[in-house]
């Protein structure tokens, strides 16, 4: 399966983002060079930069500038990054293989991984309460809004659902509940964040929420669809690991083509969404490749 083309609005983007992602890492440490690296390893690796690319969207089609969106699109990535360090590690879902390269904790060990997650989590929050060109308001509810989104009522608690799920047959309600908050949490508080960072007003930060909702469990069918039928080569990681873990996906309880019909479905809801507060380009672009993409 070939990959699918991304977007020309995300080659735009990409290099403002990496950037602004760079310039948030440590470069050295008086303390443990080891764990500087595993962290730049780990957040520098590649990957799609989904959640950033959200979060700096929203705020240029709200004000036609992506600068003030740059420092909370690296917070909202670090956390992603620091979410997959922690999910590949043995006591989780023990993956050998990320974007193509071995996971943190094989190319380093499995204590300077565990550490390297804590250390980025940690540096999300230092990023947003130190970002530039907002005020102590502001500052605060980005610090808030992504730390309940990724805590225990969000992606920790999603991820914890699953491991108590492996191995067991549960409802398409259960499995919505845990990917609404494991997968889906950190995409909605990516918008949100580009909403805030924009200044957005009642209506459209309302509008973005309800359009990065049913995106959020769009890119989550997506995945389970990828997992099932595509190659670890396309991936750049392990595929068919929902099955050999025995979990229950999107694609094992509904089938594949529903799946697919279902993520269009929560696509088209999304769109309407933004529809209904007139924005579209970069944002739509994003939404649509979430669907459409084969990796």
């Amino acid at each position: 399966m070939t990959r699918t083309a991304r977007p020309p609005s995300f080659e735009r983007l990409l290099p403002a983002i990496e950037t602004a992602l760079d310039a948030a890492l440590p470069i050295g440490s008086p303390l443990s060079r080891r764990l500087v690296n595993a962290m730049r390893y780990a957040a520098r690796s590649g990957g799609k930069r989904l959640r950033p690319l959200l979060t700096c969207a929203v705020c240029e089609a709200l004000t036609g500038n992506v600068l003030p969106a740059l420092a909370p699109a690296a917070a909202v990535e670090l956390v992603h990054a620091y979410s997959l360090v922690h999910d590949d590690l043995p006591a989780m879902d023990d993956d050998v293989l990320r974007r193509g390269q071995p996971t943190c904790h094989v190319a380093f060990d499995e204590a300077t991984a565990i550490l390297a997650g804590d250390a980025l989590l940690t540096l999300a929050f230092d990023t947003l309460a130190t970002a530039p060109l907002f005020d102590e308001r502001t500052r605060l509810r980005m610090v808030r809004l992504l730390a309940t989104a990724a805590g225990w009522n969000g992606m920790v608690g999603g991820q914890a659902l699953d491991i108590e799920s492996t191995g067991s047959s549960i409802e398409l309600t259960t499995l919505e509940r845990m990917h609404g908050a494991k997968t889906g949490a950190l995409i909605v508080a990516a918008v949100q964040l580009g909403a805030l960072a924009a200044g957005a007003d009642e209506a459209q930060y309302a509008a973005l929420t309800r359009f990065a909702q049913p995106i959020g469990f769009a890119f989550q069918m997506m995945d389970d669809v990828l997992d099932a039928t595509s190659t670890t080569d396309t991936l750049g990681k392990t595929a068919g690991t929902d099955a050999n873990a025995n979990k229950t996906t999107y694609a094992s309880l509904l089938g594949i083509d529903e799946t697919r019909t279902r993520a269009n479905e929560q696509l088209t809801r999304g769109l309407s969404e933004l529809a209904s507060i007139r924005i579209g380009g970069t944002l739509a672009e994003i939404a649509e490749y979430i669907v459409r993409r084969s990796h």
